[in-house]
């Protein structure tokens, strides 16, 4: 994460994320002018204890929640969809936030540096990939919204769940690649007081060069994802709210359908479904959105600091304010979960069967009724995976009384069995 951009190279957190506080460099200067030296900083025991508790409390249930997601998606058949994959991506981005800048703060903010010069290096670049993979993750999901929704025909082809997996795998691996360069921006450096030797984890480069790559930074995982997010929500929020998919899907078979003999009977179903399909997507769209305005407000207070730090001399460091801008950023990691739950039946039923799931017998099984909607008409048989689970839509809460969907679910099995009757 970016320093307060500070004339010190001072840093906001651990591993190149903690503020120098005046005593450390006091003790600095009295040991450059040969005086005698100052005693060891030490943070008050409030914010000790504020500090550890917070960070024990948010990054557990961060690191819980996170898991559960990655679990529920790759473990059940029905969960794999091109969407829920992003999730999986912006979940091991998050994990990685926590593990990698939560935790180490609770050891930071009670001694000094204790993971070594390699810890530094390593720490420092983990939470830089976390946050960005977890910016361009949101910004892919996003864009996969606004093309299944605006573009639903293009959709069929372009929003597959193997597009999905290349997606995320150039996202991971171009990100690491940009990452690579904080291996050579961020040292440990040791300061002597009278009791002690503080070891610290910061930058080794001056302000000049460290402005331009934080404000790079800065755009690329920032604004610009929440310009894009901005826009193309907009549009969807045109097309979804504004202007529905029609009742009748008669108005479209007309012209949409791949097969024109097809009965009266599939046409019923699509007309009792529809209703539920854009109600589905309304849900799945809002929850979304909701990741990306706490993304974009969780953020919002260290992303100020830094920018009017960076113009201020000397920088604000309010201790109180610097933990509060930490506890943003961690709840900004372990939140989405919890989001999941509380928006989605999908999310919050598979979470209560993995919660049971061991309580479970291995011979019983689960029987849903689902029906299904496209949005264009077409023979099934003649689909492919991908395109399956790119417009298969799950109306749970919603039944067809003519056609159904039946699909059984043992809780070890990561597949499903799907009929239709």
């Amino acid at each position: 994460m970016e320093p307060a951009a500070t004339p010190r190279n001072d840093t906001l957190f651990p591993g190149g994320m903690e503020n120098a506080t005046p005593a450390l460099q006091l003790g600095w200067n009295l040991t450059q002018q040969g005086q005698e030296l100052g005693a060891m900083p030490q943070s008050p025991l409030q914010v000790q204890v504020v500090t550890i508790l917070l960070a024990l409390l948010i990054c557990g249930v961060g690191i819980a929640g996170n898991i559960m997601v990655v679990l529920v998606v790759l473990r059940t058949k029905h969960m794999m969809t091109p969407t829920n994959y992003y999730l999986v991506s912006l979940a091991f981005a998050d994990l990685i936030v926590l593990l990698a800048a939560g935790l180490p703060n609770i050891s930071d903010v009670v001694a000094s540096w204790v993971y070594g010069y390699a810890g530094c290096l390593c720490i420092t670049y983990l939470q830089y990939l976390g946050i960005n993979v977890s910016s361009c993750s949101i910004t892919a999901f996003t864009i996969e919204r606004y093309i299944a929704i605006c573009h639903s025909i293009k959709a069929q082809f372009i929003c597959t769940v193997s597009r999905a997996k290349k997606i995320i795998a150039f996202v991971w691996v171009s990100t690491s690649l940009y990452c690579i360069m904080w291996f050579f921006l961020v040292d440990t450096n040791e300061t002597v007081f009278a009791d002690g030797v503080v070891v610290k984890c910061g930058y080794r480069v001056s302000r000049n060069l460290y402005m331009p790559i934080y404000f790079l930074d800065f755009t690329l995982f920032y604004v610009i994802p929440l310009i894009v997010a901005t826009v193309l929500y907009g549009l969807i929020a045109r097309i979804l709210f504004m202007s529905p998919l029609p009742a009748n899907p008669g108005d479209r078979v007309g012209n949409d359908s791949v097969h024109q003999g097809r009965s009266s009977s599939t046409i019923k179903v699509s007309c009792k479904s529809n209703k539920g399909a854009v109600t589905s997507r309304k849900q799945v769209t809002k929850m979304l959105a909701v990741v990306v305005i706490l993304f974009a407000l969780l953020w919002m207070p260290y992303r100020t600091l830094v920018v009017v730090n960076s113009f201020m001399d000397p920088p604000y460091l309010n201790t109180w304010f610097l933990l509060f801008c930490r506890m943003c950023i961690y709840t900004n990691s372990a939140i989405n979960p919890i989001i999941y739950n509380l928006m989605s039946q999908k999310f919050r039923a598979a979470f209560k069967k993995l919660c049971k799931c061991k309580k479970q017998h291995p011979e019983k099984v689960a029987k849903y009724n689902v029906p299904v909607y496209y949005s264009v008409m077409k023979d099934s048989s003649h689909e492919s995976p991908d395109h399956d689970d790119t417009e298969q839509e799950d109306m749970g809460g919603y039944s067809v009384a003519t056609k159904k969907v039946n699909f059984t679910d043992k809780c070890k099995e990561t597949g499903a069995m799907f009929s239709i009757a």
